[in-house]
């Protein structure tokens, strides 16, 4: 056994992995971020470990032609060499679960990035769930709060709903999110950065998440420098700390930024051993995997808890018909759009509206709510369609009763609607300033 294979092991154990090497191979192509191994058989999803000039590599099967297997490394490849030794290791690794996660940063595969030390826990769980039967979930019937004026008031989301986030780069999506961390009933949140710039992590955990809610949240961080396969995982190890509290009858917010990135992470993965591209450069496993990882969330049966989750999802161009934008909104239970226009206007949360729906609320909320949330669309869509003319002065004041009255809520409505970062409003005081705001 090699020396550095022989580390490798003793790391594993030391966290009380059981693992065992088995019959090692060599490596004979390096294609991209693939890597190309023969003489030695594991199944797909296993890990190896590849000897290089700088110690070793751990690398995952996630596919195989004839007697060559195909391996994606977790970590950049340095120092690999024609012919280096691979090594599969079978083992029992799964993820670490259970409440030493709050408070603590980790990887994709739940290694610690916070200098706080190792994690140890009673309990681990596998990267991948079965899926829930569908006649055992419990309805969503009760609202979830979230902090934010517009979300409360006219876009109610339900304990165990799933919805999206659509926006362009840099509309503030990051932002928003950190406004629900702190604004949120739910018991734990949990966050999953997943392919962003590495500055936004500790910006998001230092200076949006804050100190004091951090206490109830666990980050998972997976930036853009990190492998396809680290990405990948991410998004999973995200879902799987929050099933975990979920079965122990909590309510969890998950926030995933952003499901687009698993989606590139996949494409990346499946390009490199062979797959053939189908929409827009995205292979056919890509749309495969994204209901199987958003079905993860929801709520439980019987007495375990909720899982809320918001994903993101990169709009490029602001074109809301991308692939991906369309296949998750297709596949989630609502979704909020921000608008460039309204953030270029100094409009934040910049919320649009009209565009935006939450598929759950009409049973969630009682009958006047809803009736305020239609009058509040009903009066922003007037006030657009007529903009242009009241602009140029092309319409007169008393011509048309509707389109007077509609303008004299407008300015209302913008302040109801805006907010600052750090400012939390509960749920029934969001609906009680609608109401309030409605009345004149």
């Amino acid at each position: 056994m090699s020396s550095p294979l022989a580390n490798r092991l003793s790391q594993y154990q030391t966290k009380g992995i059981a693992c065992r090497p088995i019959a090692s191979g060599r490596l004979v192509r390096v294609v991209g971020l693939t890597l190309e191994a023969i003489g030695c058989r594991a199944p797909v999803g296993s890990l190896c470990i590849v000897e290089t000039l700088n110690g070793d590599l751990e690398a995952e099967v996630v596919g195989f032609s004839g007697e060559i297997l195909f391996l994606m490394p977790s970590e950049q490849l340095l120092g690999v060499m024609p012919g280096a030794k691979v090594t599969p290791v079978l083992h029992d690794n799964g993820l670490p679960v259970g409440p030493e996660l709050l408070g603590r940063v980790i990887d994709g595969v739940g290694n610690p990035l916070d200098g706080l030390g190792d994690i140890f826990t009673e309990k681990r769980a596998s990267f991948t769930s079965p899926a829930i039967n569908p006649l055992l979930r419990k309805p969503i019937k009760e609202p979830l709060d979230v902090g934010i004026k517009a979300i409360n008031g006219l876009l109610s989301v339900g304990k165990g709903q799933r919805i999206g986030l659509f926006a362009g780069s840099g509309v503030g999506k990051s932002v928003t999110l950190g406004m629900m961390t702190r604004g949120t009933t739910a018991q734990v949140v949990v966050v999953g950065l997943i392919g962003e710039r590495g500055r936004e992590v500790k910006e998001f955990i230092d200076e949006i998440l804050g100190e004091e809610g951090r206490k109830r949240a666990v980050v998972i961080a997976a930036p853009a420098d990190t492998s396809p396969l680290m990405r990948l995982k991410g998004c999973q190890t995200a879902l799987t700390i929050a099933e975990y509290f979920r079965d122990q009858g909590l309510d969890v917010l998950l926030l995933m930024d952003s499901l687009t990135r698993f989606a590139q992470a996949q494409r990346e993965i499946a390009l490199s051993v062979g797959e053939p591209p189908a929409t827009k450069g995205y292979p056919p496993s890509v749309f495969a995997k994204l209901p199987a990882l958003v079905e993860r969330a929801g709520n439980g049966s019987g007495d375990q808890g909720s899982i809320t989750a918001f994903f993101t999802v990169l709009t490029e161009g602001d074109d809301l018909q991308d692939p991906i934008a369309d296949a998750s909104r297709a596949i989630l239970d609502g979704h909020i759009v921000l608008s460039r226009e309204m953030a270029d206007a100094g409009h934040y949360p910049a919320i649009d509206v009209e565009r935006s729906v939450s598929r759950v609320m009409p049973a969630i909320v009682d009958d006047e709510h809803m009736l305020m949330s239609k009058a509040v669309r009903q009066i922003l869509s007037i006030c657009r369609k007529n903009q242009d003319l009241v602009s140029i002065g092309a319409y007169k004041p008393g011509t048309d009763p509707t389109i007077d009255q509609a303008f004299s809520f407008k300015p209302k409505l913008d302040a109801y609607l805006q907010q600052e970062m750090k400012e939390s409003v509960p749920y029934a005081m969001c609906v009680n300033m609608l109401r309030s705001t409605l009345s004149g």
